[in-house]
């Protein structure tokens, strides 16, 4: 306990003097949210990488992993190749090119500038406000967990407490403290799960005999039993995709792997850290980092998550799931059990980092989102926007502590977490990435086709995640509530849909939305030409 005291005195000091440095460096309102748009590369990766890699990656994703496998591996993949090569050099450059030409400070800016639209911002601004409570209230949930388990403290105090110190960070040091106090706790993070990967594998007798015993699993004696109901949603094996078209392939596929391997491009809190670099060059340097950060963040919380099925069994005889008695108990559980003492209380340093990196983030994402976005840009208040965006900061954390709080006391899924992230990512892709794409490469895309495409994927995704797919209508209990029942399709004809992940649905419809109203605004303007003509 002593270690861990000291190593918690020592992360605040860091932490609170790289706040200081942040907030005596800020000089402006172009400092405060995009931190003087100097930033080396390589702080610029760590940035990218911690916020992208949050609690709900280790804790959540490597809990689904437990469960489910390492058919999760599809998403470091994805993640590495979609969130960090294609992000970086082909969103990446776009981004920061055209964000510097244009003067934006945000993702919603950047669409109101280049569409000539404040509308755009506002409802973008108001979008992200609203909806990224529910992501960062799931990055809380897993730090809390686990921090409120070791000490064997109350809940609610471990969650204030936390929300103080994201909120301490964030509302004074802006963007430049925020990212050098990233920087530092994705260092902590690569050294503790490096750590971890290495620990776990000994503890099995390597690599190869980890992975076959792991193999040989689901033929154990008993384990037939304990994975039945996963069984019969589709599951085959820990080294095994499950059945294709299955309840659990739709759920892996669609929400998990696709929902945030596509989603990450359009994250507003991501795609801001590109207009930080002065160059190209330097998002160029910075993909073999990132790369190399976000394969050890999740390739080791999916691989860890998986392979915690065989310890627990040689041990207790049960899997994982059953073991820590919740999916998103199981990565705390195995480290707490088997691994070293010393080092569980350093991985408890290491989900703070992960957790305040990504909270500091999502809550100045949400401050700009409300303060400049909306109350300033769109509404045109008087106050000046530093002042505004510190303000929403706080109604942002507010929001996110309350819906913590009752995601703790209400029956919802075990799996909220994954699920809180994988909605959030799901519906950026969907409202965002198309008119995204637009505004980067599309010089003549109209603001009325980019302005359909926006409205059209953020209400088919709204709709899909409260009536419609049953894994995110049971969390969040608003079907339950009109109509009694999990999902509107169930027990009818196309009760399939239920399975399928809102993204599959809202991305496509947003796509189609933005080329209808450019085929009819080009239409427009060719018989207006034609008039003139005549």
């Amino acid at each position: 306990m002593t270690s861990v005291i000291i190593a918690l005195i020592v992360y605040v000091i860091v932490m609170g003097t790289l706040a200081v440095i942040g907030f005596r460096k800020t000089k402006n309102t172009g400092d405060y949210l995009l931190a003087g748009k100097k930033i080396h590369p390589l702080v610029m990766a760590l940035s990218y990488g911690a916020t992208f890699i949050s609690t709900s990656a280790i804790i959540g994703f490597g809990g689904a992993a437990g469960q489910f496998g390492l058919g999760l591996l599809w998403l470091t993949a994805l993640n590495i190749i979609v969130g960090v090569f294609i992000a970086f050099v082909v969103f990446g450059k776009r981004t920061r090119k055209i964000g510097h030409e244009l003067g934006a400070n945000t993702m919603p800016e950047l669409f109101a500038l280049r569409f000539n639209s404040r509308f755009m911002q506002g409802y973008a601004g108001i979008l992200i406000f609203l909806f990224m409570p529910v992501y960062a209230s799931a990055v809380l949930k897993g730090i809390i967990d686990y921090v409120a388990k070791y000490f064997g403290v109350s809940f609610d105090i471990v969650l204030i407490v936390i929300a103080v110190i994201a909120a301490v960070v964030v509302i004074f040091g802006g963007l430049k403290g925020i990212m050098y106090g990233d920087a530092f706790q994705g260092a902590v993070m690569f050294a503790g799960m490096a750590f971890l990967i290495i620990s776990t594998y000994a503890m099995l007798g390597g690599v190869e005999k980890a992975h076959t015993a792991l193999a040989n699993l689901p033929q154990m004696p008993g384990v037939a039993e304990q994975t039945s109901k996963l069984a019969a949603s589709g599951f085959i094996g820990w080294t095994s995709m499950p059945a294709t078209g299955s309840p659990l392939w739709w759920n892996i596929v669609t929400t998990l792997v696709a929902g945030v391997g596509i989603g990450v491009l359009a994250q507003p809190q991501l795609s801001i850290k590109f207009m930080t670099v002065k160059s190209g060059r330097e998002l160029n340097r910075a993909v073999l980092s990132g790369g190399i950060f976000i394969l050890f963040m999740t390739g080791v919380a999916f691989t860890v998550g998986a392979l915690s099925n065989v310890q627990f069994y040689n041990d207790t005889g049960k899997i994982a799931i059953a073991a820590a008695g919740a999916n998103d108990s199981i990565i705390p559980v195995f480290i707490k059990t088997y691994l070293p003492e010393w080092f569980s209380g350093i991985f408890l340093v290491i989900l703070l980092a992960a957790a305040i990196s990504t909270m500091n983030a999502l809550s100045h994402t949400m401050g700009a989102a409300l303060g400049r976005d909306f109350l300033k840009q769109s509404l045109r208040l008087k106050p000046e926007t530093m002042t505004l965006t510190r303000i929403a900061m706080v109604v942002g954390i507010l929001l996110s502590v309350v819906l913590t709080w009752l995601s703790s006391k209400l029956d919802v899924s075990m799996a909220i977490i994954a699920q809180g992230t994988s909605l959030f990512f799901g519906l950026c892709a969907a409202a965002f990435l198309p008119v995204y794409i637009a505004a980067l490469y599309i010089k003549k895309f109209p603001k009325s086709a980019a302005i359909t495409s926006m409205i059209t994927g953020s209400a088919a995704s709204i709709i899909w995640f409260f009536f419609i797919q049953e894994k995110t209508a049971a969390s969040l209990q608003i079907c339950k509530l009109l109509f009694n029942t999990t999902s509107v399709v169930k027990g009818t004809p196309l009760a399939t849909l239920s399975m399928v992940d809102a993204i599959v649905i809202a991305l496509p419809l947003s796509i189609i939305a933005g080329l209808i109203g450019w085929a009819i605004a080009a239409g427009k303007a060719k018989a207006q030409k034609q008039e003139a003509a005549a």
